[in-house]
């Protein structure tokens, strides 16, 4: 089924109206119309290129819930409809299922999101299918603009409360604030994620919106941050951003999305390549249910495929959704993208431990005797046994000898001078 596709306002990259000139060309030896491509579905090269088709065969995500906190993903569109399950909103904007898109320029973002991570398609080989096209969806909608009337870092804190609250195995949060900081409401409310076993997929931001590093919530410990790369595998100059807490790579250009009104845009930016991502993560868990979320992480970054570069611009390398899901990988028993709880120990200091109690009962200790006070029954200015012998004795011996010597050189002077006035013969 070819669709009709309109253009779209776009608050990242950009938006490329798909028409017949982009759509897939059927092979050359294609002899039957079932042969054909369907256009929409030629165009995901990242299901072949990122081992999504191959896991298939294992598992297509099923009885995994993925949460969007998002825009929220609009209803109407047919990839979309089925897998949504439930939803709210965090913004005061829209529906209180969350199928409201919510924003004048990026409300659309959120089914674009969406249907990356889960769209059903139109048909079984036709429409835009999503990496996890059997997992189902939270619809989490939040307002990135000043009109909410709720504060952002408040949406966020409450969205991920309630996708917890609500079944959520995987969050997505195609989002950056551009600072690498966080609102302390977050530290609570992420921990509270990773207390649940959940596992948190981070966008790692766009150099062409205006990101020059990486920013929260992608800086915060324990989340799976998403670099985006080209086609061809290299890291993106504007569709991405690089920095040290990257986790693992995934398409940021060239990617599809249904909109809100059902048409399907071509758009870049990394808010698709964490999508893809969460897909993948989904596939992982429905397949390896009994791994908790550590592991999984530890799966999606164990079995990347190794990129020429450095890890500040791909993490671990290249997300393969085949040896995520199939692959023989050790067991972790912590986080390897870190601790979040230790991070808030370390640097916010909230929690400084339990009050040092005494080991052993005190000991009482009897007082000493009060000092005896010092009388003299004499006058003060009578001398004493002490000055007398330490004072006064050595003062008159000294001052004696003192004398003594002083009168010999005296006379000695004396028989000098008496001497010297003799006459002589």
């Amino acid at each position: 089924m070819k669709r009709v596709v309109a253009a779209v306002a776009a608050a990242l990259l950009g938006v490329t109206l798909l028409t017949g000139s982009t759509a897939a060309t059927p092979p050359a030896d294609a002899d039957s119309p079932d042969d054909v491509i369907d256009p929409v579905r030629g165009l995901e090269y990242w299901l072949d290129d990122y081992g999504i088709t191959e896991a298939w065969e294992t598992t297509r995500g099923a009885g995994v819930t993925i949460a969007v906190i998002d825009t929220g993903i609009a209803r109407g569109p047919v990839e979309l409809d089925p897998a949504v399950v439930g939803g709210t909103d965090m913004s005061g904007l829209g529906s209180t299922d969350g199928r409201t898109p919510v924003g004048a320029v990026d409300a659309s973002h959120g089914s674009w999101v969406a249907s990356l991570a889960a769209a059903r398609g139109t048909g079984a080989d036709t429409g835009m299918i999503g990496v996890a096209p059997e997992a189902d969806l939270l619809s989490i909608s939040v307002g990135f603009g000043s009109s909410a009337a709720v504060p952002f870092v408040d949406q966020v804190a409450d969205g991920i409360r309630w996708a917890v609250d609500n079944g959520a195995d995987i969050i997505n949060l195609s989002f950056t604030t551009n600072t690498t900081d966080w609102d302390t409401s977050w530290d609570s409310a992420f921990q509270y994620a990773f207390d649940n076993d959940v596992v948190i997929v981070v966008a790692a931001g766009n150099r062409g919106s205006g990101t020059s590093t990486v920013g929260a919530p992608a800086t915060i410990p324990g989340v799976l941050t998403v670099a985006g790369v080209d086609p061809e595998g290299t890291a993106s100059v504007e569709a991405s951003t690089q920095g040290i807490t990257l986790g693992v790579s995934a398409p940021s250009e060239k990617l599809l999305g249904v909109s809100a009104d059902g048409a399907v845009v071509q758009w870049d930016g990394t808010s698709g390549a964490a999508p893809i991502v969460a897909g993948i993560a989904a596939l992982v868990r429905s397949a390896h249910p009994d791994l908790d979320a550590n592991n999984v992480i530890n799966r999606l970054i164990r079995t990347t495929t190794p990129a020429e570069g450095s890890s500040v611009l791909y993490g671990y390398g290249l997300v393969d959704a085949d040896a995520a899901v199939n692959a023989s990988v050790p067991t972790v028993t912590t986080n390897p993208m870190g601790s979040l709880e230790e991070w808030i120990r370390i640097y916010r200091r909230a929690d400084a431990g339990p009050v040092a109690q005494p080991t052993a009962e005190p000991v009482e200790i009897e007082a000493l005797p009060p000092a005896e006070s010092l009388s003299r029954d004499d006058s003060p200015l009578l001398p004493t046994r002490e000055t007398l012998l330490y004072g006064t004795l050595p003062l008159v011996m000294v001052t004696s000898a003192a004398i003594l010597v002083a009168l010999g050189v005296t006379a000695a002077v004396r028989r000098i001078r008496s001497a010297s006035r003799t006459p002589s013969r």
